[in-house]
């Protein structure tokens, strides 16, 4: 076993509280709009689109930028929700899972939005033509056939989330047990002179816990096919 020290136990345990808030937060609003981009054919559709991924291809600087002059304590956003709700993110963990969860969305949408587009639009209008509504068509016969695609969106939005690095660092800086995830402490400890220990060894981790989610979402998916 690995020899970690506090220091990196620290930053795995707060990378994967990260990631899994991150996840959790963005998978609910990414099915809606994953569900909206393969049924709805409405002007703004290709504006909607091209917002969900913007993260995919703006460079992590800029969205950690822009993150930082929202939410930080002084920008419209920010100083709202902490006058109002006490929800402060700027150099907070809170404000690392944020960072985190716009940077994955775009890679929750995309096999969400092909899951949906495959489920046979007859099937939801069958179940409405049997007296289910609207939510409950979505609830019981369409979000279960799109789920392995749910799934495969869940689990690469936890991997990236994961490793984000660059919105996270310019958003929530370098806070030992605040803000230093796997990915910003590796990237300490490359900058000291007798860190290359520590950096080899989360980056074993982060490549473990990376293929166990890959594993996990494998197995979650057949079930969830075998089910459908």
């Amino acid at each position: 076993m690995l020899d970690l020290s506090p220091q990196e136990a620290e930053a795995i345990w707060l990378s994967l509280k990260v990631a899994g808030v991150a996840t959790l937060a963005s998978c609910p609003v990414a099915i809606l709009i994953a569900y909206i981009l393969a049924r709805g054919r409405f002007f703004g559709h290709a504006a909607l689109n091209a917002a969900a991924h913007l993260p995919l291809v703006l460079p992590p600087v800029v969205t950690g930028y822009a993150l930082l002059l929202l939410f930080g304590r002084h920008g419209p956003l920010g100083a709202f929700l902490a006058e109002h709700l006490g929800l402060v993110f700027a150099f907070r963990w809170t404000g690392a899972a944020l960072a985190a969860a716009v940077m994955s969305f775009p890679l929750l949408i995309r096999p969400m939005r092909l899951s949906f587009e495959s489920v046979d639009p007859q099937l939801p209008q069958a179940a409405r033509s049997l007296g289910a509504g609207p939510l409950a068509a979505f609830l019981f016969v369409e979000l279960p056939l799109a789920l392995p695609g749910v799934i495969t969106g869940a689990v690469l939005g936890f991997a990236k989330a994961l490793g984000e690095f660059g919105a996270t660092i310019t958003f929530v800086s370098n806070i030992p047990g605040e803000t230093r995830t796997i990915p910003v402490a590796i990237y300490t400890f490359m900058q000291m002179p007798d860190g290359d220990r520590g950096a080899l060894r989360l980056s074993l981790v982060a490549v473990a816990i990376a293929v166990g989610a890959l594993v996990a979402s494998e197995t979650l998916q057949r079930r969830a096919g075998v089910r459908a």
